[in-house]
């Protein structure tokens, strides 16, 4: 006998209540990106004076792991402002423990010679103790660098020779991570390569893998089955990481969709801004984690989150982030209307204090109350809200309708045209 409608629908939400859960008790894996992934689209970046200034910052705010930047493939000889940020930190004897840089692999030719990647012997000259080391799987991603047999030579030798040369946290072991940039092209395009090579992978003393959807065109449950088949080949303590841009809009999503698979954590910038249009930041997962109650996100200084993560994204574009960006844009907590304010203690409601903000007011003449409207004099006047009374309220809105009725399109948010309202509800 089929179960009841209602035995089935409490098992859904028993499923549903079993992934919060889940999530709550996730201590995340997060590498910061803030220092490579947020400049790389910028209208300007970072000087090195900027990253000097920033590492400190992202540190006290309570990243452990932190990527310094990327050691260039294609231009070696011609040194970025990464290279220049290294060999400071190197010279200076600043700590690097907990740090990592990008880097390519080495290659192994058919007789065994093995010969490393520029990018290699820059991360052992610069003293970086760890890596995110990066492989191609798709046909295309390896057209004009390597072919799978290569890639199986020399994937291993890369290995042994980071091993070999990389002191890492401590002096122990660099910790390395296999980023494998096409992984979700790869997982769609050639899964039996794949497997293939996470069969590999499973041997080899590394802390873990990462998978990539570079362009944020691959839905979140492509993505969590991806994670889901990897960790079939990499079993705990190996790390499973993702990283996704933001090409279709699901890209928080799909890190959520990822952690609930299996994936251990992310890497990525705090603010939005990425290499395209965006990605599923730092900043935006640590805040969802906040949403549902993971006790772990006290190990960083929320109440730093959101002003931090727009200065940073000031500091890259010199300009202002979106204001209607999710989580981190200007709008994102501005009530248009009482009734969207979110609750502290309410389930699944992310309050801006718990990040760092507070609530400001936004008038929109077809929805705004009375509140909103107060909230947004106090601001344009510096009076409190209950200085405003409720009646005279009451006229701003119905003055508002009747001017739209009218045909009259006013932005009443701007300071003039508010006063203005104010003033003919008054009867000035």
């Amino acid at each position: 006998m089929p179960p009841s409608p209602a035995a089935l629908a409490q098992a859904l939400l028993a499923d549903a209540q079993e992934k919060i859960d889940r999530l709550r008790s996730i201590q995340p894996y997060l590498i910061d990106l803030s220092l490579r992934e947020n400049p790389v689209g910028a209208r300007i970046g970072q000087t090195l004076a900027d990253k000097l200034a920033i590492l400190p910052r992202m540190r006290a705010f309570g990243f452990r792991n932190i990527l310094l930047g990327t050691l260039d493939y294609a231009m070696p000889d011609e040194l970025e402002v990464d290279d220049d940020f290294m060999m400071y930190l190197r010279d200076h004897q600043v700590d690097m423990d907990g740090c990592f840089a990008f880097t390519d692999i080495g290659i192994a030719a058919a007789d065994g010679t093995f010969t490393p990647s520029s990018s290699q012997l820059k991360l052992q000259a610069y003293g970086v103790p760890n890596t995110l080391h990066e492989i191609y799987l798709s046909p295309a991603g390896m057209a004009g660098q390597y072919d799978l047999e290569t890639l199986r030579r020399s994937l291993p030798a890369s290995i042994d020779w980071l091993n070999a040369h990389i002191r890492g946290d401590g002096g122990g072991r660099p910790r390395i991570l296999i980023n494998i940039v096409d992984g979700c092209d790869a997982f769609a395009e050639d899964p039996d390569a794949v497997c293939e090579i996470l069969g590999l992978l499973a041997g080899q003393p590394i802390e873990g893998i990462s998978i990539e959807d570079d362009r944020g065109t691959y839905l979140p449950f492509q993505l969590g089955a991806y994670v889901a088949a990897a960790r079939a080949f990499l079993p705990a303590p190996m790390k499973i990481l993702v990283h996704v841009h933001a090409g279709g809009g699901f890209e928080n999503a799909s890190v959520i969709e990822a952690l609930l698979s299996g994936a251990d954590g992310a890497w990525g910038g705090l603010p939005k801004r990425a290499a395209i249009i965006g990605h599923a930041s730092l900043g935006e997962l640590i805040a969802n984690l906040v949403r549902v109650g993971n006790p772990h996100m006290q190990d960083y200084r929320l109440d730093q989150l959101l002003p931090l993560a727009t200065q940073l994204q000031i500091l890259d574009e010199e300009e202002a982030v979106p204001d209607d960006l999710p989580i981190l844009g200007g709008n994102a907590y501005r009530l248009p209307l009482s009734f969207f304010r979110q609750q502290p203690g309410r389930f699944m409601d992310l309050p801006p204090e718990a990040i760092g903000g507070q609530y400001r007011y936004r008038v929109c003449p077809v929805v705004s109350d009375a509140a909103v409207i107060a909230g947004r004099l106090a601001e344009v006047t510096g009076r409190p809200a209950e200085a405003f009374p409720e009646p005279v309220l009451n006229r701003m809105i119905r003055l508002m309708r009747r001017d739209l009725r009218a045909g009259k399109r006013i932005a009443y948010d701007e300071p003039v045209h508010l006063l203005e309202l104010f003033a003919r509800a008054s009867g000035v």
